[in-house]
């Protein structure tokens, strides 16, 4: 189902693919838009155990998409650097095969944007109140889960 790494050379282990999303501070969701073109949306997310955590809006084109097929894949690009003389990048990168799925249990949606807030904002102030505002707007934010199927790490130094 999931194709070998052509650069095999570069594949890394399952815990350093895993090491790499948690480092990442953003990742692109890719989705099918049904039309003939893909969909890839960059958005924050935190990584737990074999999930990833994301959210947004509870109405919208990623949301209508994810509706209609909930395969995903999710990719992050850490230490991307040129090498001009090279015609190439050093990088480190992970992608996500999965399933999405949305969160409706109160808790887990609680602990996930809780989860979302500590890992963006380290200052007390700004923890605090992003703190607050998690408990405050579960009712008005969609939290996504994707179970993630299969992932692959590549690095290039």
């Amino acid at each position: 189902m999931f194709q070998e790494m052509r650069l095999y050379q570069r594949q890394v282990s399952r815990p350093k693919a895993e090491e790499i999303l948690r480092r990442g501070q953003y990742g692109v969701l890719s989705l099918s838009a049904g039309d003939d073109y893909g969909y890839g949306v960059p958005l924050s997310y935190v990584f737990q155990g074999n999930s990833i955590y994301l959210h947004c809006a509870p109405e919208g084109k990623k949301v209508a998409l994810l509706r209609h097929n909930p395969k995903v894949c999710f990719s992050v690009v850490t230490e991307a650097e040129p090498l001009p003389h090279k015609f190439t990048m050093t990088y480190q990168s992970a992608l996500a095969f999965g399933q999405i799925i949305e969160v409706t249990d109160q808790q887990e949606k609680l602990t996930a944007l809780l989860t979302l807030v500590e890992k963006y904002y380290h200052d007390p102030e700004d923890l605090a109140k992003g703190r607050e505002y998690a408990a405050v707007s579960l009712d008005k934010t969609l939290v996504l889960r994707i179970d993630i199927d299969h992932l692959t790490g590549k690095v290039r130094r």
